[in-house]
């Protein structure tokens, strides 16, 4: 017979001391004093596994927190961008803290079928990528040091002497499933090395591209759920790995269940006697009428709006009940779910005008069951509050960023979290001064809100797809018509800091070098047609078709939703 290894009350002083060392830990300094868990620290150890391991994820997490708490005191700020592979990252290395490795980038370039950014490719992809990209950090770490150490002290002033070992942050888009993928993904991150990574509210598989429609976040509920198993997995580990709260509310459309009342102010429905959307939808598609007029002309004819704003509509029948209900709804010390908020309108606007009040949500449903949603800042804020206690950082997911947005969340955490820290994304499509920034404010935008928000990271995600691709095109077209002299000019003599002065390129070679820009063309990620847009969402279009008993086999390519170039502005 096997021998245990312990007595019971051996094993109850270890699991005791253990309990006690977690308590300690969660204790042990601000980065961890600010989360709250929503579970036990006896829970916690008894999820573990016997043996305790270290991982470098945790000297990179501190490392990364030591950075970002000196920028939150300085006001400075580290921007760094998406990179696919090492050796991008080790490049980085001479102006950026940070590497970024993007979802997005992987799934064009580390996988064995490339795609848009759907999130759709196998779980473990971003975490793989972040170990061999943190294992070659490690490699130029150590082949520098090798090399300072060939010689003397005073001899190795003017030596190179770069900090290889940047804190990786990473994508964990919607974490790839249900919780269990969830935690998976955790693992997988703090094994790899990570110092921090992302969790986002999108909805697993929703995503459109071409078709206009704005994207799908789950319910706040769901949303806290993913982060509480990234940071439950962790603890489990012992890790000082950083969770990233990633909230994408902000200009979603919709959102997959009403569930969670906290959701309910934002819900919209329609106001007027309509059929529902997807009827409506389903036969424009069996009689071959155009989707999009048979959606836009079901929105014009629907009254759609919340139900505050349902109940607003009545302001000229009952004004002062429309103002009690309002003050009845900013009073409200919890959020109110729907049923709540259709008591207080029949309490406060008479039977009469309550009579005419019409507002359903289910009849505005997409045909994929999707609920319609229409959040303000205050949706965000609720998100981001909700979710502070179980990471350590706040991004708000702004692609189209408004100053008052901006001012309003980031303002709206710190009134409860004053030292909060928070990460901001750029996108590679959004026009600045087009949208009302003058160019001083985008010259400053990064270090101006560094200093009043306390963003410390700034991030570009997808250079790599629009930078390094016109990069690529640009010395292409050098090297094509200049040959190996132009490369010699332009290329190897900034290597090796010299130059090759009998050495003479091609007229054509000269001009073919334009600084890193080259002339317009219909190329580029940021076109629908190289990115592969059209083709993931015609990939979609066509696998749900049929799906109601519609006929849709003589619906030829561009004749449903997914149209051609014509019908976008980014082609």
């Amino acid at each position: 017979m096997p021998s245990h290894r312990w007595t019971l009350d051996e094993e109850q002083a270890a699991f005791d001391k253990e309990v006690s060392e977690i308590k300690a830990w969660w204790e042990s300094s601000d980065k961890q004093r600010q989360l709250k868990r929503p579970y036990a620290a006896e829970r916690i150890a008894a999820l573990r596994s016997s043996i305790k391991q270290k991982y470098p994820s945790s000297d990179m997490a501190l490392k990364l927190w030591s950075q970002l708490e000196e920028h939150a005191r300085n006001g400075t700020c580290d921007l760094t961008f998406g990179c696919t592979g090492p050796l991008q990252a080790g490049a980085m290395a001479k102006n950026q803290q940070t590497a970024y490795v993007s979802g997005a980038l992987c799934g064009y370039d580390q996988v064995s079928q490339p795609g848009m950014d759907h999130a759709d490719y196998p779980w473990d992809t971003v975490p793989a990528q972040v170990a061999k990209t943190f294992r070659a950090l490690q490699w130029q770490d150590q082949r520098q040091r090798q090399f300072r150490m060939q010689y003397p002290k005073d001899e190795r002033e003017g030596l190179e002497n770069l900090d290889f070992l940047m804190p990786i942050v990473a994508d964990g888009d919607m974490g790839f499933g249900g919780l269990t993928h969830t935690m998976k993904l955790a693992r997988a991150f703090v094994e790899s090395g990570v110092a921090m990574f992302h969790l986002d509210d999108l909805a697993i598989g929703t995503k459109k591209f071409t078709t206009g429609d704005p994207r799908t976040v789950v319910p706040t509920s769901e949303y806290l759920s993913r982060l509480t198993a990234a940071r439950m997995q962790i603890d489990i580990l012992g890790a000082e790995t950083i969770l990233m709260c990633r909230c994408d509310t902000d200009h979603a459309g919709f959102i997959t269940s009403v569930i969670d009342e906290r959701d309910h102010a934002w819900v919209v429905g329609v106001t007027k006697q309509v059929e529902p959307l997807a009827t409506v939808l389903a036969r424009a598609l069996k009689d071959g009428a155009d989707y999009k007029k048979a959606q836009q002309d079901w929105i014009a004819s629907a009254g759609l709006a919340t139900f505050d704003e349902a109940v607003a509509a009545h302001a000229d029948a009952s004004p002062e009940g429309v103002k009690c209900y309002q003050e009845a709804i900013k009073g409200a010390a919890e959020p109110l779910s729907i049923q709540a908020r259709r008591s207080l309108a029949e309490q406060h606007l008479g039977t009469k005008p309550y009579s005419t009040l019409h507002f359903d949500w289910d009849l505005a449903r997409t045909p994929d069951g999707s609920y319609r949603f229409k959040p303000t800042v205050d949706a965000v804020i609720m998100r981001a509050l909700l979710a502070a206690g179980l990471g350590e950082v706040t991004w708000a997911r702004m692609d189209f960023p408004i100053p008052s947005d901006i001012d309003a969340f980031h303002r709206g955490v710190r009134a409860v979290h004053p030292n909060r820290k928070f990460g901001f994304g750029y996108t590679g499509g959004y026009d600045w001064l087009k949208n009302g920034w003058s160019p001083e404010e985008v010259r400053d935008f990064p270090w101006e809100t560094s200093k009043k928000y306390g963003i410390v990271w700034h991030l570009q995600p997808i250079w790599a797809l629009q930078g390094q691709r016109r990069a690529v095109q640009d010395f292409g077209k050098m090297f094509q018509e200049g040959g190996i002299a132009a490369y010699l000019k332009h290329v190897q003599a900034k290597e090796l800091k010299t130059t090759y002065p009998g050495v003479i390129e091609r007229d054509t070679a000269s001009s073919a070098l334009t600084n890193g820009t080259l002339p317009d063309d219909d190329l580029g990620y940021a076109r629908f047609r190289f990115s592969g847009a059209y083709l993931a969402d015609a990939l979609l279009e066509t696998a749900t078709m049929g799906i109601f008993g519609e006929d849709q086999t003589k619906l030829l390519m561009g004749q449903g939703l997914v149209k051609g170039p014509k019908a976008n502005r980014i082609g």
